[in-house]
């Protein structure tokens, strides 16, 4: 049985992986497919990649298109969460920050360099028309690290995907201030190239097999109190999320997302990459 080290934040969004997995679809189809949660985000499954720990990632989209043109030995082989995702922008509930105006100038939480917050933090100052100004940051591990990071008041900012934070919100860690649609799809899958020189037929199998779970799931009338039961949600929020969630059940290269990516990323200077097309960072299967 081949064996798939697969990689994913610990959010709702990665649902349909773990319906897949205990179900016994991947190991019907001769696939170990082996889940490992990364609390840090896309920049340290981006990092797993490169050191060829892990073989398969579900990663924000903007991350792996910038990692891979900075080098990292991977490709973009499908689509996963086809609608654009939602980012809160937090401040500790009691912070002098009354408007998502006031944030300027103040220091950032991240959960490292080139992860979504990082990159979202960017791209935010940017259509605030903040580009002159570098946004000061705080490296601190991921959702865990923003809060203790808040709370100690070394930092005052944090981008993180709205549903995931409403809890914290709720019981009055953070406050939110405003949000941050991205302008492409949220996430994409993410393979090593070396994997796809071997099993590029394998990995389509594997794919084919969530892209059924992710049908199923919509189809399902308790989704909505599954998925909030399991990762401690509101079920009006959870409800709101899932109803505004498009999975992708194809194979097609999003052909007017990756270049909207790679050129926003060269204007905000997060890659060096002008004459770069979605062939670079896209493997048809």
């Amino acid at each position: 049985m081949l064996k798939f080290n697969v990689a994913g934040v610990p959010e709702h969004f990665n649902y349909p992986w773990h319906l897949a997995i205990e179900s016994g679809d991947f190991a019907d189809a001769g696939l170990d497919v082996q889940w490992t949660d990364f609390p840090g985000g896309t920049g340290a499954m981006m990092k797993s990649l490169r050191r060829g720990e892990t073989d398969v990632a579900v990663v924000l989209t903007q991350g792996a298109v910038a990692d891979i043109l900075k080098g990292n030995p991977s490709r973009i082989v499908k689509t996963f969460v086809e609608s654009p995702l939602v980012w809160g922008i937090h401040v500790p509930a009691d912070s002098d920050i009354e408007s998502v105006e006031q944030i300027k100038g103040r220091k950032y939480a991240i959960s490292r360099e080139g992860s979504g917050s990082h990159l979202m933090s960017i791209v935010d100052a940017a259509e605030r028309g903040w580009d002159s100004g570098t946004p000061q940051f705080e490296i601190v591990g991921g959702l865990d690290g923003a809060r203790k990071a808040l709370a100690a008041g070394d930092a005052e900012v944090f981008f993180w995907e709205k549903v995931t934070t409403d809890p914290f919100v709720e019981n009055g860690e953070f406050r939110l201030v405003g949000i941050r649609k991205t302008i492409w799809p949220a996430f994409v899958i993410c393979v090593r190239e070396s994997v796809l020189e071997e099993h590029a037929d394998e990995v389509r199998s594997m794919l084919k097999v969530l892209n059924h779970h992710c049908d199923e799931l919509v189809s399902y009338e308790d989704a909505v109190p599954r998925i909030s039961k399991r990762y401690g949600l509101d079920a009006h929020e959870t409800e709101m999320w899932f109803s505004a969630t498009v999975w992708d059940e194809g194979f097609s290269m999003p052909n007017r997302a990756l270049p909207i990516v790679i050129q926003y990323l060269n204007r905000l200077g997060i890659v060096d990459a002008p004459m770069a097309t979605p062939d670079d960072v896209w493997h048809q299967l």
